[in-house]
C-alpha cells in the first residue's frame, strides 16, 4: 500500500540533498558540463483545489507517496528502496487509462504539472478518463537505493534496471484511490508517457517489455546513443539567425586557430578579454563559450526570448543597427562576445565562483568529481552518460561548419569521467569510451519498429540528431508508429502552453493524442 512521506523525513533529506546544489544556474554540476536531455519542468497550480468528475475532493498535486521497489531486479533478495511518485484521479472514470510518466534524469518534484491538463499527459487522461503519476527515477531526487552516490552504490543505476522499474511499479503498485489495488497491466489500460532521455526510456521499454504498456508516447526521445555528439549543435546552426551564426563561426574558427597555432601573447591576450587568465588548458577556456550555444535549449515557443537572443543581440545589433546575413565579421564579433561574457554573463552562469572553480576541468579533487550526496542529478546522469549513452557535445568534424570549437573532443570529456568515478575507471590504462553499441543493439536505436508508439519531434529541438528526425535518416511514420514533427524545440509538444501559441505544436498534439484514444480503446482485459 502507498505511505504517505513523513514530512519530517522530507526536510531532513532536503536539508542533506541541498549541499549537493548545482553549479550553474541550468541544473548542471559544471559550466563545461554538456546539457542533459532533459524535460522541461512544468509546475502544478499551488493553490486551486483538487475534485473528481464526481465532486470528491481530493489529495492537492504535490502530495507524495511511496512505492516499495526492487534494488536488483535480477536478485530481489538485495533489497528494496524507497520510490516517490505523485498522482491524482482527477479525471478517472471506471475503465480509464493509467498514464504513466517519469521525467528521467532530474528530481521529479518540479514535475508535479505532469499530472495536469497543463500537459500532453493530463490532455490525455482527461479525455479518456484516466489516471496521472509521476514516477521519480532511481538514483535521482530522493528515490535512491542507497544514501550516497559512489561507484559502489551505483552498480544498479543502469538503463535496464530503470526500464524494469516501469514493469515492477505497474506489476505491483497499489495506487492511492478506491479500487487502486485492481488497475494493474491487464485490469486497466497503462499508457507510458516520456521525453527527452525518458522519451527514449519509453521506447525501449516498449522493446524490452512487449505488451506492457498498451500505449506509448514518447516526445524529443534521444533513442540513438552517440559517443562523439556533435549533432547536439546542428539544429542551432541551421536555425539561429544567420548573422549571429555566421559570426559564431567566424569567431570559434579565429579562437581555434589562435590557440593551436597562436603565439603565447595571442592566446594570452583573448584568455584576458574573457577574463579566463587563470585557466591554464585552453580546451577549457574554448569549451566554456559552448555555454552561450547551450542556452539554445532553455528556449520553447512560449518562451518569449531568453538568454540565447540576448547573446545574439550583443553580437549583432551595433549602434541600435542589425548586421546583414553575413554578420558585422570577426573583428567586432570577438570584441562583442567577450564583452557580453564579462559584462554579466559569466555571473549569471557561475555566480561568485572563479574561473577555475566554474569552468576548469584538470582538478580530480574538486567537489563537483568528488561530491557523493544524494540528489545530485549531474552525478546520477554523468554515470549512463560514461557507461551506456555517451552524449558528449563537441565541435564538428573537419570541412563541416561548427559553432563550437574543435579542441574539444570526446576524450576531453572521457577523462573527466576517471575524475567523477574513479574506482570504475582508473584501472583501465586508457579513457573509458561509453558502450554506444550495446545499448542501441538491446532496444533497437533509431530502428526501433513497435506497435503503439507515438514518436513526437521537433525541428528545433538540438537533440533532434539523437532522435527518429536526425538529418539524413528517412524513418517513415506509420499506423502503429507514427512520427510528427512539429517547428518546436525540446519537447515542446508535452507543454498544453506551447500549443496554444503554435500550430504546428498543437497539430503534432492532436495527432498524438488521437493515436492514444484509439490504441487504448482497443484495449482488453487479461492476465498479466
Amino acid at each position: 500500500m502507498a505511505r504517505l512521506w513523513n514530512l519530517v523525513s522530507v526536510l531532513v533529506l532536503a536539508l542533506a540533498a541541498s549541499l549537493a546544489e548545482a553549479a550553474t544556474r541550468d541544473g548542471r554540476p559544471h559550466g563545461n558540463t554538456p546539457r542533459r536531455p532533459s524535460v522541461p519542468a512544468v509546475p502544478a497550480p499551488v493553490d486551486a483545489p483538487v475534485t473528481s468528475r464526481n465532486g470528491t475532493q481530493l489529495p492537492p498535486y504535490n502530495q507524495t507517496y511511496l512505492f516499495t521497489q526492487l534494488i536488483d531486479h535480477t536478485n530481489p533478495s538485495l533489497g528494496t528502496f524507497q520510490q516517490r511518485y505523485w498522482t491524482t484521479a482527477e479525471w478517472y472514470e471506471e475503465g480509464g487509462p493509467i498514464v504513466l510518466f517519469t521525467p528521467g534524469e532530474a528530481n521529479a518534484q518540479p514535475y508535479s504539472g505532469y499530472l495536469t491538463n497543463r500537459t500532453v499527459n493530463g490532455q490525455i487522461a482527461q479525455a479518456l478518463g484516466g489516471v496521472t503519476i509521476v514516477l521519480e527515477h532511481r538514483y535521482y531526487g530522493l528515490s535512491n537505493p542507497f544514501d550516497d552516490l559512489s561507484v559502489k552504490s551505483l552498480k544498479f543505476h543502469t538503463i535496464q534496471q530503470a526500464i524494469d522499474d516501469l514493469e515492477y511499479f505497474a506489476k505491483n503498485v497499489d495506487l492511492p484511490m478506491a479500487g487502486g489495488d485492481a488497475l494493474k497491466p491487464g485490469q486497466a489500460p497503462w499508457v507510458l508517457i516520456g521525453g527527452s532521455y525518458s522519451g527514449a526510456l519509453t521506447s525501449f521499454t516498449m522493446v524490452n517489455k512487449p505488451n506492457l504498456f498498451q500505449a506509448a508516447y514518447a516526445s524529443s526521445a534521444v533513442v540513438e546513443s552517440i559517443t562523439d555528439y556533435w549533432g547536439y549543435f546542428e539544429p542551432i546552426r541551421q536555425f539561429m539567425a544567420p548573422n549571429c551564426s555566421a559570426d559564431v563561426q567566424a569567431v570559434i574558427a579565429h579562437i581555434d586557430q589562435v590557440f593551436t597555432f597562436g603565439s603565447k601573447q595571442e592566446i594570452n591576450s583573448i584568455k584576458a578579454m574573457f577574463n579566463m587568465s587563470a585557466l591554464t588548458h585552453l580546451d577549457d577556456v574554448a569549451g566554456a563559450l559552448r555555454n552561450n550555444l547551450w542556452d539554445w535549449q532553455s528556449l520553447s515557443p512560449s518562451s518569449n526570448g531568453g538568454l540565447f537572443f540576448e547573446f545574439c543581440d550583443a553580437l549583432e545589433v551595433k549602434n541600435g543597427v542589425s548586421a546583414g546575413p553575413n554578420g558585422w565579421g570577426v573583428q567586432h564579433a570577438l570584441q562583442a562576445w567577450a564583452a557580453h561574457w564579462t559584462g554579466g554573463y559569466y555571473e549569471q552562469l557561475c555566480g561568485d565562483q572563479d574561473a577555475v572553480s566554474c569552468l576548469g576541468t584538470y582538478n580530480a579533487s574538486q567537489d563537483v568529481f568528488t561530491d557523493v550526496s544524494i540528489d545530485n542529478a549531474g552525478r546520477s546522469w554523468t554515470w549512463i552518460v560514461c557507461n551506456e549513452v555517451g552524449f558528449y557535445q563537441e565541435g564538428a568534424p573537419l570541412l563541416h561548419p561548427t559553432i563550437v570549437t574543435r579542441l574539444v573532443q570526446p576524450a576531453y570529456d572521457e577523462r573527466q569521467c576517471t575524475y567523477w568515478f574513479p574506482e570504475a575507471f582508473a584501472h583501465l590504462g586508457h579513457l573509458p569510451v561509453p558502450n554506444v553499441a550495446a545499448t542501441n543493439k538491446a532496444y533497437n536505436g533509431w530502428f526501433v519498429q513497435e506497435n503503439h508508439l507515438f514518436f513526437a519531434n521537433g525541428h528545433r529541438d538540438p537533440w533532434r540528431e539523437a532522435t527518429l528526425a536526425a538529418d539524413g535518416t528517412s524513418f517513415k511514420s506509420t499506423p502503429g508508429q507514427p512520427l510528427a514533427i512539429s517547428d518546436g524545440f525540446h519537447c515542446s509538444d508535452l507543454s498544453t502552453t506551447n500549443g496554444v501559441v503554435d500550430p504546428t505544436v498543437l497539430a503534432v498534439q492532436k495527432q498524438g493524442i488521437q493515436a492514444i484514444t484509439a490504441w487504448v480503446k482497443e484495449w482488453k482485459p487479461s492476465k498479466h
